[in-house]
C-alpha cells in the first residue's frame, strides 16, 4: 500500500492501517537508532515512543515529506531529546558529587587541623630530650642514626625516646 495512502487511513482511525505501517518501519528505524544509543531496550523505547506519539496525534501531525522521512526523522529527534536530557541529567549528578566531595574534604580538612593541633599540645607535654628527638625525626627528617650522631647518644635511646613520644601521642587520642 502507497505511505499517502497508508497516512489518510490512519489519520481516519484505521488501526490495521497503522499496524500495517508500525510491521513496515518498526526494524528499520529500531536498527537506525541503534547505531546511536548502542542499547537494545533504549532503542526499542523510542521506536515505540515514535510510534505512540504519531497515534496520539495523527489527526493534526502534517507530513510534507514521504512518511518514510517523517519516521526516520522523528526517531532521530526523540533520541537527540533523550540524549539530551540524560546529559543534563548526568552533568547535575556529576556537580552533586562535586560539590559533596568539597564538602567531605572541607570536613575532613577541620578535621585534619583539630587532630594536629591535639598532637602538638601532646608533644608540647613531653619530656624535653623525647620532644627533642620527635621533632628532629619528624620536623627535620633525620633518620635515627642521625639523631644519635647529633645528640651524642646511642640509637637505642632515640629509639626508646621516640616509642615513648607515640604512645603518648595515640594514648591522648585514646
Amino acid at each position: 500500500m502507497d505511505d499517502r495512502l497508508l497516512w489518510e487511513k490512519i489519520q481516519n482511525n484505521d488501526q490495521l492501517a497503522f499496524k500495517s505501517l508500525f510491521d513496515s518501519y518498526y526494524k528499520p528505524l529500531f536498527s537506525s537508532i541503534l547505531q546511536y544509543t548502542y542499547s537494545i531496550p533504549e532503542a526499542e523505547d523510542i521506536v515505540q515512543d515514535v510510534f505512540i506519539k504519531l497515534w496520539i496525534k495523527r489527526e493534526t501531525v502534517i507530513i510534507k515529506t514521504s512518511l518514510k522521512s517523517y519516521l526516520f526523522r522523528s526517531a532521530y529527534n526523540t533520541y537527540i531529546d533523550k540524549y539530551r536530557k540524560q546529559k543534563i541529567k548526568n552533568n547535575l549528578v556529576e556537580s552533586l558529587k562535586y560539590d559533596t566531595l568539597l564538602t567531605l574534604l572541607e570536613e575532613d580538612d577541620s578535621e585534619f587541623k583539630l587532630k594536629a593541633e591535639r598532637i602538638k599540645k601532646i608533644v608540647e607535654t613531653l619530656p624535653k630530650r623525647c620532644k627533642e628527638i620527635l621533632l628532629l625525626s619528624k620536623q627535620e627528617g633525620y633518620k635515627n642514626k642521625e639523631i644519635s650522631k647529633i645528640l651524642k647518644i646511642s640509637i637505642k635511646t632515640v629509639e626508646s625516646q621516640l616509642s615513648i613520644a607515640y604512645k603518648k601521642i595515640r594514648k591522648g587520642f585514646f
